[in-house]
């Protein structure tokens, strides 16, 4: 890859108590969306939210736009870039979706002139321009999630971070989320899934972590060159990505 990473990570370390969940790892992101696969308990929500500025790193360098965020008064500039989706997010059920969404611009610091305008744009750009006036709480699970997308997008952030974004979606629903993801060009796109089918749809690059660490981080064509007629899984990315999983992260 070329160029200077929009995101980069050096030697970040982060834990909870006495326990760290990861140690000096590296990692850069660049326009594109990345998949991060792993187990339960591999530290995938743990990475995304340091590398969201939620969690200030206990140790190492974070960067955005070859700045680093080194202060909270650079993590508040740094999150203007930044759009978060937790996997679980919460919402007032009687707030409009228009509303839901400026609201996502505003956390961010976005000015408030352009609330309005960035809030139906990333609508649009979720296809709900239509139900910007509809509560929350009306919302299908689907559109509700699509909205959520919305909220991380609003504003155009030259990084988006999801995770698990496509739980409980159904197939049709889905298919529309890796629309949206894939027309994301110039963004960098960081992913957390468990769904492999959505891996080999849209993602460009793969990154395998389990027990703290990157153990894998190539283009999806690579990951499938590892493919082990030996492991479970109904296609090469599912059988190639339980070949890098210890055995006892394959018999869960």
């Amino acid at each position: 890859m070329k160029g200077q990473a929009v995101l980069a990570a050096n030697r970040l370390s982060q834990g909870y108590g006495l326990q760290f969940v990861f140690r000096r790892l590296d990692l850069e992101l660049r326009p594109g969306v990345t998949a991060l696969l792993g187990p339960n308990g591999a530290g995938k929500t743990t990475l995304l939210r340091t590398l969201a500025t939620v969690q200030p790193p206990r140790e190492g360098r974070l960067a955005i736009d070859g700045r680093e965020v080194a202060s909270e008064a650079e993590a508040r500039l740094a999150r203007r870039q930044i759009g978060y989706l937790p996997q679980r997010f919460g919402f007032d059920p009687g707030m409009r979706v228009r509303d839901f969404v400026q609201y996502g611009g505003w956390l961010r610091g976005l000015a408030a002139r352009d609330l309005a305008d960035t809030a139906e744009e990333a609508l649009a750009h979720v296809g709900l321009a239509d139900r910007a006036r509809q509560k929350m709480g009306s919302l299908s699970g689907g559109m509700r999630q699509r909205a959520a997308i919305a909220w991380a997008i609003v504003g155009s952030p030259r990084v988006v971070l999801l995770d698990e974004p496509t739980v409980g979606l159904d197939p049709q629903q889905r298919l529309r989320f890796r629309d949206v993801i894939a027309s994301l060009i110039d963004t960098t796109v960081l992913l957390s899934t468990h769904l492999i089918d959505d891996v080999d749809a849209i993602c460009d690059r793969v990154l395998v972590m389990h027990d703290g660490k990157i153990h894998f981080d190539g283009s999806t064509d690579e990951l499938k060159a590892l493919d082990d007629p030996s492991m479970p899984g109904h296609a090469p990315l599912e059988r190639a990505y339980m070949a890098l999983l210890p055995e006892q992260e394959r018999d869960r």
